[in-house]
């Protein structure tokens, strides 16, 4: 089958409850039980704090420091399937998404399947996926991407990127590299943040009917919604979804980890008809980040 690089598109242009799944998550914890046991336990007559607090919180700090190496020497050994071909994406896709429809038969999961010729070809860019690159991997990458984003955008409500992220923090952030201005003309328009938390549905919708956007970040569940149960997120000038596959949050889970956001992501975004029918017809192709 034949790869799709990011400049492959034949598309004329027209131009987020699993939201907070990790968006809470992180909080500090409040102390060792062994230190509150001695807090409880400890004889009103005693005046002096234990003297082996400070050093169990340097101790703490040191832990979570050797923890955070492991972790990214583990990723170092273990790239993110992001920087795959297009045939492995599409097993890793193929066998995600068959959890999240674990009843259908292999025949309609087939009709369902992203295919290798679905996904843009990545391979060329070597450098790290972080947001800090974004703007870098998506100019040399899915040079593509960059051209439609420099452009006007005609319709309200129809960008033509779409980022899929599992917690609205990481969005916000997403949201804030792609403001990047490498990625922003002077034609170009704004960057929608599409996810549940502090904003209502309704609030959603009337934003979207109204402004012109290039691109959208979210969490699967918000922009599930809008896809499904609304026509206020329109895909006619959609030409590339990206996957945030290779960030991890504090459980070391990806986007795909999750099974509700899994789900949501298989089953409201990329499932949505329209969606599905744009990905088919090659008009809107699917980037791992």
């Amino acid at each position: 089958m034949a790869h799709h690089r990011g400049d492959d598109l034949d598309d004329d242009f027209m131009p987020d409850e699993t939201v907070a799944l990790s968006e809470d998550e992180g909080f500090a914890s409040l102390g060792d039980h062994d230190d509150i046991g001695k807090l409880l336990s400890a004889d009103e007559d005693e005046v002096d704090p234990p003297k082996e607090r400070p050093n169990s919180l340097l101790e703490k700090k040191r832990r979570r420091r050797e923890k955070e190496k492991e972790r990214r020497a583990k990723e170092g050994d273990h790239p993110s399937v992001a920087s795959r071909s297009p045939a492995i994406m599409s097993e890793y896709l193929s066998a995600m998404q068959a959890k999240s429809f674990s009843k259908m038969s292999a025949l309609e999961l087939q009709d369902r399947q992203i295919q290798e010729n679905f996904i843009v070809d990545t391979t060329t860019w070597t450098g790290s996926r972080s947001l800090d690159t974004l703007a870098d991997f998506i100019t040399q990458a899915v040079p593509n991407l960059h051209t439609r984003l420099l452009q006007r955008t005609k319709s309200f409500g129809a960008p033509t990127l779409l980022f899929l992220t599992g917690a609205a923090l990481r969005a916000v952030d997403v949201t804030r590299a792609l403001k990047n201005k490498t990625l922003q003309g002077e034609k170009s328009a704004g960057v929608a943040k599409l996810f549940a938390k502090h904003c209502k549905l309704e609030e959603h919708i009337n934003l979207l009917k109204k402004t012109k956007i290039g691109s959208a970040v979210g969490t699967p569940g918000r922009v599930g919604k809008l896809l499904c149960e609304t026509d206020a997120l329109s895909v006619s000038a959609l030409t590339h979804i990206v996957l945030d596959v290779s960030h991890r949050d504090a459980k070391e889970l990806c986007l795909l980890d999750i099974h509700q956001t899994r789900d949501e992501v298989f089953r409201t975004v990329l499932g949505a008809p329209q969606v599905m029918e744009r990905i088919k017809a090659g008009k809107t192709h699917i980037v791992l980040f």
